[in-house]
Protein backbone atom coordinates (compact mmCIF):
# COMPACT_ATOMS: atom_id res chain seq x y z
CA UNK A 1 0.00 0.00 0.00
CA UNK A 2 1.30 3.83 -0.75
CA UNK A 3 1.73 6.02 1.79
CA UNK A 4 -1.06 8.87 1.19
CA UNK A 5 1.72 11.13 0.47
CA UNK A 6 2.65 8.94 -2.62
CA UNK A 7 -1.29 9.41 -3.67
CA UNK A 8 -1.53 12.86 -3.40
CA UNK A 9 1.23 12.98 -5.66
CA UNK A 10 -0.81 10.80 -7.94
CA UNK A 11 -4.58 12.62 -7.52
CA UNK A 12 -2.03 15.87 -8.58
CA UNK A 13 -0.69 14.70 -11.85
CA UNK A 14 -3.96 12.93 -12.54
CA UNK A 15 -6.26 16.05 -11.51
CA UNK A 16 -8.45 14.40 -9.06
CA UNK A 17 -9.33 15.17 -5.68
CA UNK A 18 -6.22 15.65 -3.26
CA UNK A 19 -6.76 14.44 0.13
CA UNK A 20 -4.12 15.24 2.73
CA UNK A 21 -5.29 13.93 6.60
CA UNK A 22 -9.12 15.70 7.47
CA UNK A 23 -9.28 18.02 4.34
CA UNK A 24 -9.28 17.37 0.68
CA UNK A 25 -9.98 19.97 -2.31
CA UNK A 26 -9.70 20.26 -5.81
CA UNK A 27 -6.55 21.45 -7.48
CA UNK A 28 -6.05 24.75 -9.00
CA UNK A 29 -5.73 25.51 -12.46
CA UNK A 30 -1.90 25.86 -11.74
CA UNK A 31 -1.53 22.69 -10.39
CA UNK A 32 -3.51 20.82 -12.80
CA UNK A 33 -0.87 21.50 -15.08
CA UNK A 34 2.12 21.27 -13.16
CA UNK A 35 2.97 24.83 -11.83
CA UNK A 36 4.18 25.36 -8.63
CA UNK A 37 1.85 27.94 -6.64
CA UNK A 38 1.98 28.80 -2.92
CA UNK A 39 -0.30 29.63 -1.59
CA UNK A 40 -2.94 28.60 -4.57
CA UNK A 41 -5.58 30.26 -3.21
CA UNK A 42 -4.19 33.66 -3.62
CA UNK A 43 -4.45 34.23 -6.78
CA UNK A 44 -4.75 38.48 -7.88
CA UNK A 45 -5.71 40.54 -10.38
CA UNK A 46 -3.43 40.83 -13.63
CA UNK A 47 -2.15 44.35 -14.57
CA UNK A 48 -4.47 44.22 -17.74
CA UNK A 49 -7.72 43.84 -15.65
CA UNK A 50 -6.63 47.12 -13.08
CA UNK A 51 -5.80 49.08 -16.37
CA UNK A 52 -9.43 48.17 -17.65
CA UNK A 53 -10.80 49.20 -14.05
CA UNK A 54 -9.14 52.25 -14.21
CA UNK A 55 -10.23 52.83 -17.59
CA UNK A 56 -13.75 52.48 -16.97
CA UNK A 57 -13.73 54.84 -14.02
CA UNK A 58 -11.92 57.39 -15.70
CA UNK A 59 -14.71 57.05 -18.76
CA UNK A 60 -17.51 57.95 -15.71
CA UNK A 61 -15.69 60.54 -14.05
CA UNK A 62 -15.26 62.32 -17.50
CA UNK A 63 -19.16 61.98 -18.10
CA UNK A 64 -20.28 62.76 -14.40
CA UNK A 65 -18.33 65.90 -13.29
CA UNK A 66 -19.58 67.99 -16.12
CA UNK A 67 -23.03 67.02 -15.51
CA UNK A 68 -22.57 67.97 -11.90
CA UNK A 69 -21.01 71.09 -12.50
CA UNK A 70 -23.51 72.09 -15.09
CA UNK A 71 -26.62 71.14 -12.53
CA UNK A 72 -24.55 72.77 -9.99
CA UNK A 73 -25.19 76.47 -11.97
CA UNK A 74 -28.06 76.05 -12.86
CA UNK A 75 -29.18 75.59 -9.14
CA UNK A 76 -27.26 78.88 -8.35
CA UNK A 77 -29.19 80.55 -10.90
CA UNK A 78 -32.26 79.28 -9.63
CA UNK A 79 -31.27 80.34 -6.53
CA UNK A 80 -30.55 83.91 -8.09
CA UNK A 81 -33.99 84.13 -10.08
CA UNK A 82 -35.81 82.64 -6.58
CA UNK A 83 -34.11 85.57 -4.55
CA UNK A 84 -35.30 88.29 -6.83
CA UNK A 85 -39.29 86.95 -6.96
CA UNK A 86 -39.09 86.70 -3.33
CA UNK A 87 -37.50 91.07 -2.88
CA UNK A 88 -40.19 91.69 -5.65
CA UNK A 89 -43.02 90.57 -3.27
CA UNK A 90 -41.74 92.31 -0.61
CA UNK A 91 -41.18 95.52 -2.77
CA UNK A 92 -44.80 95.57 -4.18
CA UNK A 93 -46.08 95.55 -0.61
CA UNK A 94 -43.84 98.23 0.89
CA UNK A 95 -45.31 99.62 -2.80
CA UNK A 96 -49.09 99.41 -1.77
CA UNK A 97 -48.91 100.12 1.48
CA UNK A 98 -46.58 103.95 0.28
CA UNK A 99 -49.68 104.90 -1.38
CA UNK A 100 -48.35 103.21 -4.88
CA UNK A 101 -44.76 104.65 -4.58
CA UNK A 102 -41.50 103.71 -4.20
CA UNK A 103 -40.51 106.89 -3.10
CA UNK A 104 -40.25 106.57 0.34
CA UNK A 105 -38.41 109.65 1.28
CA UNK A 106 -41.21 112.07 0.14
CA UNK A 107 -40.00 113.77 -2.72
CA UNK A 108 -39.29 112.22 -6.40
CA UNK A 109 -37.21 113.37 -9.65
CA UNK A 110 -33.52 113.36 -10.30
CA UNK A 111 -32.85 115.22 -6.81
CA UNK A 112 -34.45 112.77 -4.60
CA UNK A 113 -33.36 109.46 -6.15
CA UNK A 114 -30.66 108.59 -4.15
CA UNK A 115 -32.58 109.17 -0.51
CA UNK A 116 -35.19 107.64 -2.54
CA UNK A 117 -33.25 104.35 -3.01
CA UNK A 118 -31.36 104.26 0.20
CA UNK A 119 -35.35 104.17 1.74
CA UNK A 120 -36.66 101.60 0.28
CA UNK A 121 -33.61 99.70 1.17
CA UNK A 122 -34.11 100.54 4.22
CA UNK A 123 -37.44 99.33 4.11
CA UNK A 124 -36.84 95.75 2.83
CA UNK A 125 -34.09 95.09 5.00
CA UNK A 126 -36.42 95.61 7.96
CA UNK A 127 -39.35 93.81 6.23
CA UNK A 128 -38.64 90.47 7.73
CA UNK A 129 -37.12 88.55 4.49
CA UNK A 130 -33.71 86.64 4.99
CA UNK A 131 -32.39 88.75 2.40
CA UNK A 132 -30.06 91.79 2.15
CA UNK A 133 -30.24 94.51 0.45
CA UNK A 134 -27.95 97.07 -1.19
CA UNK A 135 -27.87 100.47 -3.17
CA UNK A 136 -24.85 99.15 -4.53
CA UNK A 137 -23.51 96.65 -6.03
CA UNK A 138 -23.31 93.23 -5.80
CA UNK A 139 -21.04 90.14 -6.65
CA UNK A 140 -20.94 86.01 -6.65
CA UNK A 141 -18.10 86.67 -3.50
CA UNK A 142 -21.22 87.76 -1.83
CA UNK A 143 -23.89 86.20 -0.72
CA UNK A 144 -26.05 85.04 -3.02
CA UNK A 145 -28.80 86.52 -1.14
CA UNK A 146 -27.74 90.19 -1.10
CA UNK A 147 -29.79 92.11 -3.81
CA UNK A 148 -29.42 95.53 -5.65
CA UNK A 149 -31.80 97.97 -5.55
CA UNK A 150 -32.86 100.97 -7.38
CA UNK A 151 -36.13 102.91 -8.10
CA UNK A 152 -37.48 105.02 -11.01
CA UNK A 153 -36.94 108.49 -10.35
CA UNK A 154 -40.99 109.58 -10.30
CA UNK A 155 -41.48 106.67 -7.43
CA UNK A 156 -43.22 104.26 -10.23
CA UNK A 157 -40.65 101.70 -10.81
CA UNK A 158 -38.25 99.76 -9.07
CA UNK A 159 -35.40 97.30 -10.51
CA UNK A 160 -33.92 94.41 -8.11
CA UNK A 161 -30.79 92.40 -9.39
CA UNK A 162 -28.88 89.59 -8.43
CA UNK A 163 -25.64 87.68 -9.35
CA UNK A 164 -25.25 84.09 -9.50
CA UNK A 165 -22.48 82.28 -8.18
CA UNK A 166 -20.71 79.92 -10.87
CA UNK A 167 -22.16 81.25 -14.11
CA UNK A 168 -21.76 85.14 -13.04
CA UNK A 169 -24.84 86.07 -14.71
CA UNK A 170 -26.86 88.84 -13.44
CA UNK A 171 -30.40 88.56 -13.02
CA UNK A 172 -33.25 91.52 -12.92
CA UNK A 173 -36.75 91.97 -12.00
CA UNK A 174 -38.17 95.51 -12.90
CA UNK A 175 -41.55 96.46 -12.37
CA UNK A 176 -43.16 99.09 -13.40
CA UNK A 177 -46.68 100.47 -12.59
CA UNK A 178 -46.85 102.86 -15.35
CA UNK A 179 -44.25 103.01 -18.99
CA UNK A 180 -41.02 104.49 -17.69
CA UNK A 181 -40.05 106.16 -20.87
CA UNK A 182 -37.65 108.75 -18.94
CA UNK A 183 -37.16 106.54 -15.13
CA UNK A 184 -33.65 108.21 -14.32
CA UNK A 185 -30.07 107.22 -14.04
CA UNK A 186 -31.50 102.99 -13.41
CA UNK A 187 -33.39 102.97 -16.10
CA UNK A 188 -30.35 104.63 -18.77
CA UNK A 189 -30.36 101.07 -20.56
CA UNK A 190 -33.30 99.22 -20.02
CA UNK A 191 -34.70 98.63 -23.25
CA UNK A 192 -37.92 99.80 -24.76
CA UNK A 193 -40.00 96.81 -23.99
CA UNK A 194 -38.93 96.43 -20.66
CA UNK A 195 -39.98 100.62 -19.93
CA UNK A 196 -43.36 99.52 -20.44
CA UNK A 197 -45.41 99.17 -17.39
CA UNK A 198 -45.77 95.69 -16.09
CA UNK A 199 -43.19 93.13 -14.83
CA UNK A 200 -40.23 92.57 -16.53
CA UNK A 201 -37.57 89.89 -15.92
CA UNK A 202 -34.28 89.79 -17.40
CA UNK A 203 -30.76 88.64 -17.56
CA UNK A 204 -27.13 90.21 -18.74
CA UNK A 205 -23.97 87.91 -19.35
CA UNK A 206 -20.96 89.02 -21.28
CA UNK A 207 -17.42 87.22 -22.06
CA UNK A 208 -15.81 87.13 -19.84
CA UNK A 209 -18.54 87.16 -17.22
CA UNK A 210 -19.86 90.14 -14.95
CA UNK A 211 -17.83 90.28 -11.78
CA UNK A 212 -20.97 92.36 -10.25
CA UNK A 213 -24.15 93.26 -10.58
CA UNK A 214 -25.99 96.72 -10.25
CA UNK A 215 -29.80 98.01 -10.00
CA UNK A 216 -28.46 100.33 -13.22
CA UNK A 217 -29.45 98.05 -15.61
CA UNK A 218 -26.24 97.58 -18.45
CA UNK A 219 -26.78 97.93 -22.18
CA UNK A 220 -27.39 94.56 -23.85
CA UNK A 221 -29.49 93.11 -20.91
CA UNK A 222 -32.15 91.33 -22.18
CA UNK A 223 -36.47 91.13 -20.84
CA UNK A 224 -38.98 88.93 -20.92
CA UNK A 225 -42.34 89.52 -19.81
CA UNK A 226 -42.97 85.38 -19.06
CA UNK A 227 -40.33 85.00 -16.75
CA UNK A 228 -37.01 84.79 -16.66
CA UNK A 229 -35.33 82.68 -19.97
CA UNK A 230 -32.03 80.39 -19.83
Amino acid sequence: MQNWWSDSEEARSSGSTIERGWRSRTPSRFESVGVPCRPCSDEGFTLIELMVVLLILAILLAIAIPTFLGVTKSANDRAAQSNLNTALVTAKSIFQTNSQSYALAGGVGAASLTANNAALVGSLTTSGTSLSFTTGTVSAGLAQSTISVGIAQDGNGVILASQAKGTNSCWYVIDNAVAESSGGTNYANVPSNAQAAGTWYGKYTSSPAPTSCTAVVPSGTVFHASGFAQ
